[in-house]
């Protein structure tokens, strides 16, 4: 299996970073996962760790490439907001830790996701948008009513309400399984969080990760640094895991 990948993350004008991120890669499969700790709750930040801390976990825990990957995925998610939960069972719900994320799963010319909240998948390929996954928000709702437009997403005062999470409520949370997704090579794989996607519109990120005149890393930092700079004096904490896929 060959891929390029990055991992690129920043506080931006935050005091602390309290978002994760996670890619690892071996000779039959490859992981990414985001993980943004809502800051708005106790130790957002470890919430975001102890979700990766499960993921990598689990993934050096299988045999590659898996079997069922889908089934994994959930029961990887599950496991994650298992450990979220109960880092703040001695706390009041409205204090317990929490985070959204997003995970990706590649193998065998494929990819799997998973996500919860407001942090994204996208499938990208030749400078456009082939996928991306649908945010667990009130203004994602909306928008899929055709109440608001793209360009109101950012603005809107709901914005930032986040309807399914990992920690906080033991439930298991609502989450969106992908399935396959057959990969061309020089696809790219993104996962970030919403300080990234909110600052950098999508036709933008689709043409700065697919562009092949730069590796993928520098790609990945020139657009954790728009996202930043777009968003600047307030920026919030920015994290972009990609994967180019180059064949087996």
């Amino acid at each position: 299996m060959r891929v390029e990948v990055a991992d690129v993350t920043h506080a931006g004008h935050r005091e602390d970073n309290q978002d994760r991120s996670v890619v690892v890669t071996g000779r039959h499969a490859a992981m990414l996962a985001v993980f943004d700790g809502m800051g708005g709750h106790a130790d957002g930040g470890r919430a975001a760790e102890l979700g990766c801390e499960v993921v990598l976990a689990s993934f050096r825990a299988e045999r590659h490439p898996l079997l069922d990957p889908l089934g994994f995925l959930a029961r990887t998610l599950g496991l994650a907001h298992e450990a979220v939960v109960g880092a703040g069972l001695e706390l009041p719900m409205q204090y317990r830790p929490r985070a959204t994320c997003a995970l990706c799963l590649v193998q065998q010319g494929s990819a799997y996701w998973i996500h919860l909240g407001d942090a994204r998948a996208y499938q990208l390929r030749e400078g456009r948008v082939v996928l991306r996954t649908r945010d667990h928000t009130r203004v994602e709702q909306l928008l899929a009513e055709g109440v608001i437009t793209e360009e109101q997403v950012l603005s809107h005062p709901l914005r930032n309400f986040v309807d399914s999470c990992v920690g906080g409520d033991p439930d298991q949370p609502e989450f969106f399984l992908s399935g396959r997704r057959p990969l061309q090579e020089g696809d790219v794989l993104a996962l970030c969080s919403d300080g990234v996607w909110s600052g950098v519109k999508d036709g933008d990120l689709a043409q700065a990760l697919t562009a092949h005149a730069s590796g993928i890393v520098d790609a990945a930092k020139g657009v954790v640094a728009k996202a930043v700079r777009a968003s600047a004096p307030y920026s919030d904490n920015a994290t972009l895991a990609a994967l180019r896929w180059l064949g087996n």
